[in-house]
């Protein structure tokens, strides 16, 4: 099998080797620079590389290329192109341009723009992005030519999410060098953010799915009861994998592998029918544009097994959500990870220091990191005694918090705890030792001893914006770090004492404890930590002064393309609870309210069909259910009207602010209010009557 899986892996990818083989050396060394040093491409080198990517793609039996881009809408985006250009003689012959390569030109008014593009001002671009390699994606329309571009507008504007996240790469790459510099590394040209993101899905019967309309519509169940069983048994965890799945899986990594998506870990999670998928760390920018593959592969691949794949952050009530843990370190040119503790941290001054930075930046932009994991799917998620709270807090463990506090109250850290041996007392057992630090599962952004672990983001989202935040952030605590020190007259001692002087002054951030208790939230108020419960009430931050000379400073935003994003968020939430809220309506007023009103007329029926047939017969039992069948109908009728006017309502707000509000604090209410008896219903209604599927059926029939 490995030697298969090795024989497959990349095989659809332009990559590096493909490169190396088809491109002049002078071509091949000029993108080289370009990709690993950002020097500006030479548009001689990219024709030459069209012409060898055609003829690559073409040999592979591609007909089509498209610029591949990932519009403000959290999914990707395309327009196919043939390759195809007619002769003189009635045929046609295959090309392939540079400036083909380099430039598209799609219409920006039809994208989300907070403004920046208006239906009359419509032409936006695809450029190119060559440090994310090109691929090759096989499905019903045939073999077609991926090219990962970036998206702006006519004027310049950033109007996706892979711009922002290279400008950020950019911005913590130079300010990492400069500090490194001081370090004495003159080697290190470059540093990348590593990022690998572990994605959460679930996985029901595609026939069941299409008899759900809120699983259509809004990607989640917006009734259902809980069956007898949920998660409580901890049985699905790590357990065996169902055979249906299996296959699913099966088919999922060799798609993957071919478009070198190193698809790593797969299990099943804490909830039924939950299943993770995680990849080796690769750079921010080709972790983000697979990230996206993954999630399009899981989609179209469990379509085959006649599945359906959701991604929604909490398509089910009661049990976990799906989230996508954003595992971030940053890596130099020369192979080094700056957040590597080693075994003697205590001693490691380059690690503190950078470890120190991060901290900083979580205490400042604790907020603005918030915001990075907003969806209107994330709401239900956050803070639900299942993911991190809303609370930003970092997690360090007890052997670096202890090497903390050295640092508060002596000045220097002394040592630490050494190895410690486990022993599970079975000689045939090998022996093992601690980690460094346990694991705090939530923790929102936790140290796990050479990387950060951001556990906010949600399942659905693209990991772009939360990477461009952390980047930027960093960026910003080490260049005001490198300032210092770029003056300081004794390095050493200047350091040692930034070091410190950072964790005193942040060190509020720091929580090892249960990121669930009433006791933190209580804690965390006092240490003046915000607590941003949703996403409306996060959505501010974005446009603060403080966030908008962050992102100008770094050049990652500018002010315009700020208000822009605060606009598409309040407007995307505005959207999806409108979707919900009207397939909600829908559902109740031809599904559920028919089939309860057929259930007690076939009670009243009964009644008295029994009544005639024995006078004296007891009908306690039957009336008893009428009774509470008619008051729960009658429960949800009032809700239904009272949710159809809020809704009309709500699309009279003209601003994105007000009706994004009135969607948050007027009609989720409403909804809940009309979920809460029909779920009552579902307990009691024939179930030979109930129009949709149970959870029970979507969660453990498969």
């Amino acid at each position: 099998m490995s030697e298969r899986l090795t024989d497959i892996f990349g095989i659809d990818v332009f990559s590096d080797a493909v490169m190396l083989e088809r491109l002049p050396k002078k071509t091949y060394l000029a993108l080289k620079k370009t990709i690993e040093n950002g020097e500006d491409l030479d548009p001689s080198v990219a024709e030459i590389v069209a012409n060898a990517m055609k003829d690559w793609a073409i040999e592979h039996g591609a007909t089509h290329y498209t610029h591949w881009f990932q519009p403000m809408t959290g999914i990707t985006a395309e327009k196919h192109n043939s390759f195809i250009s007619p002769t003189s003689d009635g045929r046609v012959i295959m090309e392939f341009s540079g400036k083909e390569l380099i430039k598209g030109e799609p219409d920006a008014s039809s994208f989300p723009s907070g403004g920046l593009r208006a239906t009359f001002e419509a032409r936006g671009y695809t450029a190119w992005d060559c440090t994310s390699p090109a691929f090759l994606r096989e499905d019903a329309l045939g073999v077609t030519l991926c090219i990962p571009t970036a998206f702006c507008s006519y004027t310049g504007e950033a109007l996706d999410m892979k711009t922002p996240l290279l400008r950020s790469m950019e911005a913590l790459s130079k300010q990492a060098v400069r500090i490194l510099k001081l370090f004495g590394h003159e080697d290190v040209t470059n540093v990348n953010p590593s990022v690998g993101p572990e994605q959460e899905y679930f996985l029901v019967d595609k026939a069941k799915y299409l008899m759900r309309d809120d699983l259509i519509y809004s990607g989640r169940t917006l009734f259902g009861a809980m069956p007898p069983k949920g998660q409580e048994m901890e049985d699905h965890y790590f357990g065996i994998i169902k055979e249906r799945v299996a296959s699913f899986m099966k088919e999922l990594n060799v798609e993957l592998w071919k478009m070198g998506v190193t698809a790593k870990i797969q299990h099943n999670e804490t909830a039924p029918a939950q299943h993770e998928l995680a990849p080796i760390y690769s750079t921010a920018n080709i972790a983000t544009d697979h990230n996206q593959l993954v999630m399009e592969c899981m989609k179209r691949v469990a379509n085959r097994h006649n599945l359906a794949c959701l991604l929604h952050e909490k398509p089910f009530a009661g049990v976990n959500g799906s989230g996508k843990h954003n595992n971030w370190s940053m890596i130099t040119n020369t192979g080094v990870n700056l957040l590597k503790q080693g075994k003697t941290p205590h001693k490691n001054t380059q690690f503190l220091l950078f470890l120190s930075a991060v901290i900083k930046a979580v205490d400042l932009h604790a907020d603005l990191l918030r915001v990075s994991a907003v969806n209107p799917g994330n709401d239900h998620r956050l803070g639900e005694d299942e993911a991190p709270p809303a609370i930003i807090s970092v997690f360090i463990g007890s052997l670096l918090e202890d090497l903390f506090d050295q640092l508060i109250e002596n000045g220097e850290a002394t040592g630490c705890d050494e190895r410690v041996r486990i022993n599970v007392g079975v000689h045939s057992i090998p022996e093992l030792y601690k980690d460094g630090a346990d694991r705090n599962r939530t923790s929102p952004f936790a140290f796990t001893g050479d990387k950060f672990e951001f556990r906010m983001v949600g399942s659905s989202m693209s990991i772009g914006t939360a990477n461009t935040v952390i980047n930027t952030i960093v960026a910003d605590v080490l260049s005001e770090m490198a300032d210092e020190l770029e003056k300081a007259e004794d390095f050493d001692a200047a350091v040692h004492e930034m070091i410190r002087k950072t964790i005193c002054e942040h060190k509020r951030i720091i929580y090892n404890g249960n990121g669930y208790s009433k006791d933190w939230v209580e804690e965390a108020e006092r240490r003046g930590l915000p607590n941003l419960k949703s996403m409306v009430e996060a959505i501010p931050v974005l446009v603060s002064e403080k966030s908008i000379n962050l992102f100008e400073k770094h050049k990652v935003f500018s002010k315009s393309e700020l208000i822009a994003r605060k606009e598409v968020l309040y407007d995307s939430y505005s959207k999806a609870i409108n979707i919900e809220a009207k397939t909600m309506i829908m559902m109740a007023s031809i599904q559920y309210i028919p089939a309860v009103i057929k259930y007690t007329t076939m009670l009243a029926d009964s009644i008295n069909s029994v009544k005639d047939a024995i006078s004296e017969a007891n009908l306690d039992v039957q009336r008893e259910l009428l009774m509470e069948t008619s008051k729960l109908l009658s429960e949800v009728r009032t809700a239904l009207q009272k949710l159809r006017t809020l809704v009309e309502e709500a699309n009279t707000k003209t601003e994105f602010k007000d009706r994004a509000e009135f969607f948050y604090y007027k009609v989720k209410p409403a909804m809940t209010d009309l979920r809460s008896p029909i779920d009552e219903l579902e307990c009691i209604v024939d179930k030979e009557l109930w129009p949709v599927p149970s959870y029970g059926e979507l969660l453990y029939e498969l």
